[in-house]
């Protein structure tokens, strides 16, 4: 098998995270009072670094709104809107079937890892993971270069033996970066044209199809 690492995203790729992440987000508006309009999408906000998230949300080049309200969104998030989330389907399914095949799992998300770890312990897949990385709260290890290159370094592992899968162009891109090949998921909030165009290897429709992709299933 060419692969033995794995490296997964969070939001979007293992949890649909959109309650969480987007009440949470008109939570911090609100109180900063500048709210979004109430049937405005606010799905392209799940994936990228929210604190350049909000600064296109408040159309500021002022450096302390966004930080400001990155805060407030962490004052309701990390209580409940961590919580509003849902494992897609079948992904314990895949996990298992990855690890009883003896591939090294990790998770990789821009989330910070304090609130990923919690996460994927309430949903019970935590023992799928050799280790949750994520970003730290003061903002270090946001973008997935920097995160990816961490996780190879800290892991020692051989970029031309891991895979990273995740839902957005921040995730191809970042794995691109560190010569690590990268599948999209389309169950995601990134579209298939997204993740072509940023350099998928392979665009996964459904979790049992990265089962077909390593010749597991």
């Amino acid at each position: 098998m060419k692969y033995s690492n794995l490296l997964f995203d969070l939001d979007g790729t293992l949890t649909d995270p959109k309650v969480g992440i987007t009440q949470s987000i008109r939570y911090a508006l609100a109180k900063m009072e500048r709210p979004y309009p109430a049937d405005a999408s606010l799905d392209w906000c799940i994936g990228p670094p929210l604190q350049e998230t909000f600064a296109t949300l408040l159309q500021t080049d002022d450096p302390q709104l966004p930080v400001e309200a990155l805060r407030l969104f962490r004052e309701r998030f990390g209580t409940v809107g961590l919580f509003e989330n849902t494992p897609y389907p079948a992904i314990p399914h895949v996990l298992q079937n990855l690890q009883a095949a003896g591939l090294r799992l990790f998770i990789a998300t821009s989330k910070p890892a304090v609130f990923a770890q919690r996460i994927v312990e309430h949903f019970d897949l935590a023992h799928y993971f050799l280790v949750v990385y994520g970003s730290e709260l003061d903002g270090r290890l946001t973008h997935k270069n920097e995160l990816i290159h961490h996780v190879l370094k800290q892991e020692a592992l051989d970029p031309a033996q891991t895979l990273m899968i995740g839902d957005r162009e921040h995730d191809i891109l970042g794995a691109k970066a560190n010569h690590v090949a990268a599948a999209g998921v389309t169950w995601g909030y990134g579209s298939a044209q997204e993740l072509t165009a940023a350099g998928a290897i392979t665009l996964l429709h459904q979790p049992t199809d990265l089962l077909d992709f390593l010749n597991l299933s």
